[in-house]
């Protein structure tokens, strides 16, 4: 059973775009006095390397917000991914300017320099299912919990910049094998990707779009996919459809747990009525 998504009123796009941009804060005025005129909720996060954002509103507000944004030739090719919601994921908006687009304190590890190679989400399956393939998911110890792909090692990390940690201590003597990553949407991939490469990894591959990007083109009947995919969001998670799934984050661990049955129907009508951006917060 999942969450009621007959009404998909609030749009919500994820995208982020690494190319050099020191006219950053230039923009960042420019995206808050759009956010605000349009009813954005969501964040937005600029740096001298780029954007990363998910974000949400009306579908107009949306395609208006990519509009601008790509209006820039440095982002006309950038990626987005798209879902939906019955109701608003993000309290407030804001736009962010930061030293990273995601941050990981490494010295060197940048994407505009080296990444590893892309893999399309319909060529993914037959890399991890090689058992020569290591496959490492980059996300966090509690992301994991909630899904992950068939047989992928969890660095059990509690934030990405203790990823770093993970590569030099379990990882440094396998610099011959292939490696596979993925991470939500691919931004945490670019990062860890070009990481391993400065480490001196020969074959590193990661999901191209992330797992959003693989739920979304990949069947069902095919996936390789266990469980929901933690979002950074009031969703909490999404389900193999991208529709909100029965996940609420614990109040007093901050930390996402399964709805029990009798919670659905009360946590959905708060979800609906904004009762959850209001303290104490109860999911």
């Amino acid at each position: 059973m999942e969450v009621s998504n007959t009404n998909t009123a609030w749009k919500i796009a994820a995208f982020y775009h690494f190319t050099e941009f020191k006219d950053h804060e230039v923009w960042a005025d420019r995206l808050v006095e759009h956010g605000l005129s349009v009813g954005l909720r969501g964040t937005i996060i600029l740096a001298d390397e780029g954007i990363n954002s998910t974000c949400s509103g009306s579908a107009e507000a949306i395609d208006q917000t990519l509009a601008l944004i790509q209006s820039d030739e440095r982002f006309k090719k950038m990626e987005v991914k798209y879902s939906y919601a019955d109701f608003c994921p993000f309290p407030k908006f804001k736009v962010k300017k930061k030293a990273e687009i995601v941050t990981f304190r490494q010295a060197g590890a940048d994407p505009l320099d080296s990444v590893g190679e892309y893999l399309e989400p319909e060529d993914w399956n037959a890399l991890i299912s090689d058992p020569e393939v290591i496959t490492i998911d980059t996300r966090n110890d509690y992301e994991v919990k909630v899904g992950q792909f068939k047989g992928a090692i969890n660095p059990k990390t509690d934030d990405f910049t203790s990823f770093a940690e993970f590569v030099d201590s379990q990882l440094a003597e396998h610099k011959e094998k292939k490696i596979a990553m993925y991470c939500t949407g691919g931004i945490r991939c670019e990062r860890s990707t070009a990481y391993l490469k400065k480490k001196g990894f020969k074959s590193v591959y990661h999901l191209k779009g992330g797992i959003l990007k693989y739920l979304e083109s990949i069947a069902k009947t095919e996936s390789l996919w266990e469980g929901d995919c933690f979002v950074f969001d009031y969703r909490v998670a999404v389900n193999h459809d991208l529709k909100p799934a029965l996940w609420k984050i614990d109040p007093e661990t901050n930390l996402p747990e399964r709805m029990s049955p009798e919670e659905v129907d009360t946590i959905g009508e708060r979800r609906r009525s904004g009762a959850i951006f209001k303290k104490p917060y109860t999911f």
